[in-house]
């Protein structure tokens, strides 16, 4: 996909959009499950919350792109109420997604947000394994070495994880970094799926956006059922609900929504200093707010890992247009030896 132009301004405004909400949401998810006071909400509620106002949002876009509202109605019954196979081939990301959102929930009641966000950062090669297998892409050598680095920082920073001293609830650091992993292979899976699919056709990107949160919706209902049903029904569908938990899932709803803003207007160099200002943001935040001891295995993995995703999204050279002019000059001198 063709990065658009838009002035420098315009690139940092959206940058620095995306790294606030990705540091914001998983510092304040983290608060929600561990310090603020008060009744624990329902994760599953809030994961089913995000994908309605995330449709609501796509519908919005979806009016806005078609400009009349005749279009938008015979949009909505074509690719909606008359493609069933289509709801049902979006369905695949939407359940991926759901499981992926639930365990970013588990993962930070037992993992600080900081060695969360950089854990969470093993998105990276899994998408790109992904990438190679399922739209037979190639990866450079920088790439794969840059993967390679960012493991090997991630296994410092879990080598001897740091603490949180402000923390009063009972943490479980290996449940933690499960649901990272099981989050990270979603992530990895439903991105380079949803991707195929919206590659295969020339269906609108908020289009697909619908299908798939519709889907969504319903899934997440059904999760909320299974897991805290007999609770939602005893307590209330918005039990334990503070300005926080809103904020929480305000930013679910939008991270996901303006990434494809981020992804259209800039390149993968800027996506990754959002990446790793997010990681240093983090950080910051647990340290004041959890109390995070930093460790120097910590420190060294987190500046393992910024360095392999500036080093991943550098462009692959083009080494075709290289050896160009050196064919042409060995046909000229073969040309003047013959000439001799």
């Amino acid at each position: 996909m063709a990065v658009e132009n838009a002035s420098v301004v315009f690139k940092v405004y959206c940058l620095s959009v995306m790294t606030l909400v990705a540091a914001t949401y998983t510092v304040a998810l983290r608060y929600t499950r561990t310090i603020s006071s008060g009744d624990l909400y329902f994760s599953t509620t809030a994961v089913c919350i995000a994908e309605v106002i995330k449709l609501i949002l796509s519908l919005g876009m979806l009016a806005k792109e078609t400009s009349s509202l005749v279009r938008f109605k015979n949009t909505i019954v074509e690719h909606i109420f008359s493609s069933p196979k289509e709801l049902l081939k979006l369905s695949v990301p939407s359940l991926v997604y759901a499981v992926q959102n639930n365990m970013a929930f588990i993962a930070l009641s037992n993992l600080d947000a900081a060695v969360y966000q950089v854990t969470y950062q093993l998105k990276i090669p899994c998408t790109a394994l992904c990438t190679v297998l399922m739209l037979s892409r190639s990866l450079s050598r920088l790439q794969w070495f840059s993967v390679f680095m960012l493991c090997g920082g991630v296994t410092l920073v879990q080598w001897r994880p740091a603490e949180a001293t402000k923390v009063q609830v009972e943490q479980n650091p290996f449940i933690g970094f499960m649901a990272i992993a099981v989050a990270v292979l979603c992530s990895g899976f439903a991105g380079v799926y949803f991707e195929k699919v919206l590659k295969s056709s020339d269906t609108s990107l908020w289009v697909r956006n619908i299908q798939m949160y519709l889907s969504g919706i319903l899934v997440t209902l059904i999760g909320v059922y299974i897991n805290d049903g007999e609770k939602v029904l005893e307590k209330g569908f918005f039990f334990g609900y503070t300005p926080w938990v809103c904020l929480v899932v305000f930013l679910a709803s939008v991270g996901g929504l303006y990434t494809s803003v981020v992804v259209k207007y800039t390149d993968n160099i800027m996506k990754g200093f959002s990446a790793a200002a997010a990681i240093v943001l983090s950080t910051v935040a647990s340290v004041i707010l959890f109390g995070l001891q930093i460790t120097i295995t910590f420190a060294s993995g987190a500046l393992l890992v910024c360095v392999s995703i500036y080093l991943y999204g550098l462009p692959k050279q083009d080494t075709s247009k290289v050896s160009r002019p050196n064919t042409n000059t060995d046909a000229e001198l073969r040309q003047k030896l013959i000439t001799v």
